[in-house]
């Protein structure tokens, strides 16, 4: 097809147009046997919500992100079951199957070095997976489950996860750790072993490492986005918060909120923002959507007056800048 999937296209084409689709369709519960079907009449018969099912396949084979008005279309539910069931297919069946195959193919007993230490880098870079998926499922996933169920607790918020996902060394590692262990297969495997077995767990250890990072980019560029919209939604409402008669005096802005406002006072655009900030524009977008919500402030002028008085810059730092 090589065009943008719609509701009304034959999910058969889909799948056929990109193999890669039956993953998709997999994660979100969808089952084959569904004939010349359309994507809306299948989704609905499977109560998948289709906006989201198309999101995502127009994403992983199409590079295509959402438009503003499509994310506001978008299920967080339905986002957190596709990134649950795809981190479960990682760990339960796709990476066993490749670490299988590499047993089959060499001779992994300490007896045999090198056998050994593939087997030993993949164990270790399963781990290194597994790790930072249960942190997301027990940290991050919770989160947002909570406030699919209207609970914000005043201590959290997605920016803490959002840096975490940006920042962390845990890309780094997984990253090394996979680089040795090709290396180690490309260049030193040994005569001995199985080639057509061992090759094609090399190729299906590539093939998981173009998913990982399709699945890495879908949280950075769809999830968080969405995520980020229903926390703007969600009053702070922690059991152990303090009463209602001292809220008021709280801070109702966040330190990346600030940052975005600072940013806006000194006149840079959405996307110079978002690059001094290492976060993707329409997540500057979405900052400055609850900026305005919070302080009932429309304009950059506005937020230049209201960064004043509250201290978050000073009258020299932006003296001679115009205020539109």
């Amino acid at each position: 097809m090589g065009h943008k999937y719609r509701s009304n296209d034959s999910l058969a084409e889909l799948i056929s147009d990109d193999f890669r689709l039956l993953q998709v369709m997999s994660r979100f519960g969808i089952a084959l046997g569904f004939g010349d079907k359309t994507v809306n009449e299948v989704c609905r018969e499977n109560g998948v919500d289709t906006d989201t099912f198309l999101a995502v396949c127009n994403f992983i084979s199409q590079g295509l992100k959402p438009s503003f008005e499509e994310y506001l279309s978008l299920h967080v539910e339905g986002l957190l079951t596709y990134l649950r069931n795809s981190h479960t297919f990682f760990l339960d069946f796709e990476l066993p199957a490749i670490r299988r195959k590499f047993v089959n193919a060499v001779d992994c007993s300490t007896q045999n070095e090198i056998g050994f230490l593939i087997l030993k880098f993949f164990d270790d870079y399963v781990a290194e997976i597994k790790r930072h998926q249960e942190y997301e499922a027990e940290h991050f996933f919770q989160y947002v489950d909570g406030l699919m169920h209207g609970r914000r607790p005043a201590d959290v918020c997605l920016q803490h996860f959002e840096d975490d996902h940006t920042h962390q060394n845990d890309d780094q590692m997984i990253a090394r750790k996979l680089s040795d262990l090709k290396n180690i297969i490309i260049r030193y495997s040994p005569s001995s072993a199985n080639k057509e077995e061992l090759n094609e767990a090399l190729l299906n250890l590539f093939e998981f490492e173009k998913d990982m990072e399709s699945h890495t980019l879908l949280e950075d560029t769809v999830f968080i986005p969405v995520v980020s919209m229903l926390e703007s939604q969600v009053d702070v409402n922690d059991e152990e918060s303090e009463p209602e008669n001292k809220k008021s005096d709280k801070d109702p802005l966040s330190q990346r909120e600030k940052e975005i406002i600072m940013g806006v006072v000194k006149g840079q655009t959405n996307k110079e923002i978002a690059d001094s900030l290492f976060i993707a524009t329409h997540t500057v977008l979405t900052h400055r959507r609850n900026i305005a919500r919070k302080l009932d402030i429309h304009t950059p002028a506005g937020l230049v007056i209201y960064a004043i008085v509250n201290g978050i810059v000073k009258v020299d730092e932006i003296r001679d800048l115009p205020i539109n």
